[in-house]
């Protein structure tokens, strides 16, 4: 099989291998074996004469936002447009499930900006914060940088919510210290 499919279970210790390698290159964050196991239905790859020579995930965050993660080409396939194909089928899926917000944090910004991506501010993603950045070992001092993109475009909210969907990457929670000192 030659191409681009969705991961499957017997693929996820190529994954793996694939994001340690890029790891010790100094391009991504480690990824425990269970947690790709746990996501892997986030996951496509790219095969190429039965082995697989990248992969990137699709990762829902909240109701209207989604990650791309774990973006790794082999020297193989680099050069061949293989990751900006693998970042497309994540935009198409995320616009298939009506997430209007894609992001990713990158050590290499300019891939995603040639692909449509701009530049963000973390503070504008909390739950990505709040759910994985904090347990990372480059917490708060992290080199990454944040890029991200409008797939779909908003539908209409009720009133109480417009506010939430001002900004082009909204918070999408209050902050809980504010409200305590309210």
């Amino acid at each position: 099989m030659n191409g681009f499919r969705k991961a499957r279970v017997e693929d996820v210790r190529r994954i793996k291998q694939l994001i340690d390698n890029h790891m010790q290159e100094g391009f991504m964050l480690p990824r425990p074996l269970s947690e790709l196991y746990e996501n892997l239905r986030d996951f496509y790859v790219w095969e190429e004469d039965g082995v697989i020579h990248g992969n990137v995930g699709l990762h829902i965050v909240w109701e209207n936002l989604a990650e791309v993660k774990s973006l790794v080409v082999d020297h193989h396939g680099r050069g061949r447009g293989i990751g900006k194909e693998l970042v497309n089928l994540c935009l198409e899926e995320a616009r298939q499930l009506h997430i209007q917000k894609v992001f990713a944090l990158t050590q290499i910004p300019d891939f995603f900006l040639k692909l449509g991506f701009e530049i963000l501010d973390k503070a504008q993603l909390p739950h990505k914060v709040w759910a994985e950045c904090i347990k990372c070992h480059k917490y708060p001092s992290c080199d990454e940088i944040a890029v991200g993109i409008t797939v779909l475009e908003a539908p209409a909210r009720p009133s109480q919510e417009l506010e939430l969907m001002a900004s082009p990457f909204p918070t999408l929670a209050p902050n809980p210290v504010e409200k305590c000192v309210k």
